[in-house]
């Protein structure tokens, strides 16, 4: 049957006016040239900074590669294995093709996660030399690929020289951590080792930094210079930042913590004005988007985190679309960050039932508007869940690991034989495929990546529908978020930026044929179906061309 109508819409060429099936060597996608890589980096389309030009990778050094067979990643391991993030040839499928880096922390740090820095000015000696991070921020630079790093602005470890000096009630660093002689109420007071206690909200092994005396923020600012200007980073991700500034009733989001970010701002700008901040501001929507515009570029969008896993595993479309609709009137256009999971949450893949539901929950965050981060092995769909040290495990390279030649820091995950980058590389059906696709796409069309977004009636719950567009470009998405086939749908828009005429391209899935839309007088979409059936978890991008 579907042989018979493809043949008929080939012929009738009037079926097309009318909404049947559209000639398939009519269907050429148009696409501009991709951004961010061929060693040129992403310079900000229709306006919008480089950052909404970019797809993120959540990095752990420790656990992506390790170069000397000591069972711990490092950053010479991490240049060796750039290629299969993106290997600067915007011809060749076989990367992933993201076009910017977030490393955790890669400063001295007594711990595995390294979030207790002891210096600020040196890379973790686990890790490498700063000589090595200069080569990878080279490395990378070459093949099109921006590197944001960690920054721990709230607190050092314990073990850092300026909390050592601190110890002594007489020193002048005393007032640089938060002191009181007598230990207050309330959590998160410790004892010091001549007196008095220090506050510090992550543990007694991370004393608090006192912003309110200008000799932190001085210090601090000479770190940021230093990162910037001296190693060449392209920006930070901010740990913590909530918590700058406390009080007797409240430790997060206090005024003081909004002044201190403007002037931050006025700051890191002036050093480097096209640096880049993404903050972890862990709160609603509407708390977190009050942290960007004059104080940090970008938040990440924990509600939407949360609404997109909701609809991935429980088939429903509306806690998505919901979640979107909100962080749209909320932001400024495209100024959040898009995640999944990262490493202080169950992976991904642990908090859903199959690949297909990691495949529908990569569609929707990649086809969204927003600066996306993609947490290292998600693309693999690596499982994980708590203690910490179990979702940062290392990444799983080969059948038999591939990470180290020696015993690695942490054991690999027990489905390792099945669940590998060679092993995905090889089937086409899998996770590491979709993203790799998803990404490319998002690379080459800027509707995606800067474009406006609308939802779209679907007249059935398990299917997303929206439209992304810019000026030059309609792109239209469907997910089918449920287990079984969808034939009953239809969608609708009152008012849109369509005009007649336009016809469906096949960007991403499987759907022959494929129907040219019925656009009403006002731009939008009327009793549209352009394939009989959506298959179960599957996604459907279309471009409408004139």
């Amino acid at each position: 049957m579907r042989r018979t109508l493809w043949l008929i819409a080939l012929v009738c060429t009037t079926l097309i006016a009318c909404g049947g099936p559209r000639p398939a060597q009519d269907r050429q996608p148009v696409t501009s040239a991709p951004v961010g890589q061929d060693g040129t980096l992403a310079q900000g389309t229709d306006g919008q900074p480089w950052w909404n030009d970019t797809v993120f990778y959540e990095l752990f050094v420790r656990s992506y590669y390790d170069s000397d067979g000591d069972g711990i990643g490092d950053l010479p391991g991490l240049i060796a294995r750039l290629d299969y993030l993106n290997d600067g040839d915007p011809a060749t499928t076989s990367d992933l093709g993201v076009t910017g880096l977030w490393l955790m922390p890669i400063m001295a740090s007594p711990s595995y996660h390294g979030y207790d820095i002891t210096d600020y000015y040196t890379v973790n000696p686990e890790y490498g030399t700063n000589d090595d991070l200069r080569r990878l921020l080279n490395e990378a630079h070459k093949r099109g690929i921006r590197v944001i790093i960690d920054l721990v602005l709230n607190h050092t470890s314990s073990q850092h020289p300026w909390f050592v000096e601190a110890q002594d009630p007489q020193s002048p660093k005393r007032d640089w951590y938060v002191w009181s002689e007598d230990k207050p109420a309330g959590q998160g007071w410790h004892a010091g080792d001549n007196g008095g206690y220090y506050y510090g909200y992550f543990g007694g092994g991370m004393p608090d930094l006192n912003y309110a005396n200008p000799a932190v923020t001085t210090a601090m600012h000479d770190v940021i210079r230093f990162w910037l200007s001296d190693m060449g980073v392209d920006g930070f991700r901010l740990d913590a930042v909530k918590y700058l500034y406390e009080d007797v009733t409240r430790i997060e989001h206090l005024p003081a913590t909004h002044e201190w970010l403007k002037a931050f701002n006025l700051f890191y700008k002036g050093v480097s004005p096209q640096a880049f901040t993404v903050g972890e501001v862990w709160s609603d929507t509407d708390t977190a988007a009050s942290y960007v515009g004059d104080e940090l570029d970008t938040v990440f969008e924990f509600s939407l985190a949360d609404a997109m896993i909701k609809s991935a595993q429980g088939g429903a479309a509306a806690d998505a679309l919901r979640a979107q609709q909100y962080a749209q009137q909320a932001y400024h256009a495209g100024q959040y960050a898009t995640f999944l999971a990262n490493h202080d949450q169950n992976r991904t893949r642990s908090r859903l039932l199959a690949d297909e539901q990691a495949k529908t929950a990569a569609s929707l965050q990649l086809t969204l508007p927003g600066v996306p981060f993609i947490y290292y092995g998600e693309e693999i769909g690596m499982e994980g869940t708590k203690p910490d040290e179990n979702i940062r495990r290392p990444l799983q390279w080969t059948a038999s690991g591939g990470f180290s030649t020696g015993t690695p820091w942490n054991d690999y995950y027990s489905d390792l034989a099945t669940r590998n980058v060679a092993a995905q590389d090889a089937d086409p059906d899998s996770i590491l495929q979709h993203y790799r696709a998803l990404i490319r796409l998002r690379s080459q069309h800027a509707a995606l990546r800067v474009g406006q977004w609308q939802a779209i009636g679907a007249g059935n719950p398990a299917v997303y529908a929206a439209l992304r567009w810019t000026e030059d470009e309609r792109i239209l998405v469907l997910i089918n978020l449920s287990n079984n086939a969808v034939t009953e749908y239809a969608l609708n828009l009152e008012t849109g930026p369509l005009q007649r005429g336009l016809q469906p391209a096949l960007l991403l899935g499987e759907a022959e044929p494929l129907y040219a839309p019925r656009i009403t007088s006002a731009g939008g979409l009327r009793d549209y179906r352009p394939t009989e059936s959506l298959p179960p978890r599957s996604t459907l991008i279309l471009q409408l061309l004139p």
